[in-house]
């Protein structure tokens, strides 16, 4: 099986049984989605969403949170990972988009890195989710799961699993083709006991035929 073939047949699959891929972070608007997956990084969706609310009431707005100051909005996400660095984060963030951005949230991946907390990753939800780019945002997920299909080759960092995965990948799926393979990574090829039994892609995935061969010897 050649790679492009690969890449057919698991974006076939996908597209006929998860036509509507999203991300579980709940957000109404660009500012919200930012602060939510800036949150994000290294904790759970779920465990964000049950912080978000509270945190959105008090800062409805880039402006509200720029206004505010570290000590303060640490005391709405203290349950998150890393609140002390996040909470500095998120109130530089904000300070830079009403400072050179007229409070809005880039549409561009290299305007986007410049914001305080804001690495490549949550760079490209924003750009994909948001504005609607073939960006590819690489985390745990991603990487992990596009490396056992065999989406990817040697990636050794998730910049050239980006790399690889936006070369096969159409672009018009490549927002989409993030949350399945998220989605994939969090309920079905887990980091420890990938669910082979109930996996519908082991036709194409490497690691499952790999496995398969390593005990019929």
């Amino acid at each position: 099986m050649t790679k492009q073939e690969r890449y057919d047949n698991v974006l076939a699959y996908f597209q006929e049984h998860v036509p509507v891929a999203e991300t579980e972070l709940h957000y109404s608007n660009p500012y919200e989605l930012i602060v939510a997956v800036a949150l994000s990084a290294q904790c759970t969706d779920k465990r964000v969403n049950m912080v978000t609310p509270k945190l959105f009431e008090a800062f409805p707005t880039a402006e509200a949170l720029a206004a505010s100051n570290s000590d303060t909005v640490f005391t709405y996400i203290r349950s998150i990972s890393y609140p002390n660095n996040k909470a500095k984060h998120l109130v530089g963030m904000a300070q830079m988009l009403i400072k050179d951005f007229n409070g809005e949230v880039p549409d561009n991946v290299d305007d986007l890195v410049k914001l305080p907390g804001v690495g490549r990753k949550t760079a490209n939800v924003i750009a994909s989710v948001v504005y609607d780019q073939p960006t590819m945002a690489v985390d745990t997920h991603v990487f992990r799961v596009s490396n056992r299909i065999g989406l990817t080759t040697n990636a050794k960092n998730p910049l050239q699993s980006e790399k690889q995965l936006i070369k096969f990948i159409p672009k018009e799926l490549v927002p989409r083709a993030h949350h399945w393979l998220i989605l994939h990574g969090r309920y079905t090829c887990l980091a420890r006991n990938p669910q082979c039994e109930k996996c519908p892609l082991t036709n194409w995935c490497k690691f499952f035929n790999q496995k398969k061969v390593k005990i019929l010897d």
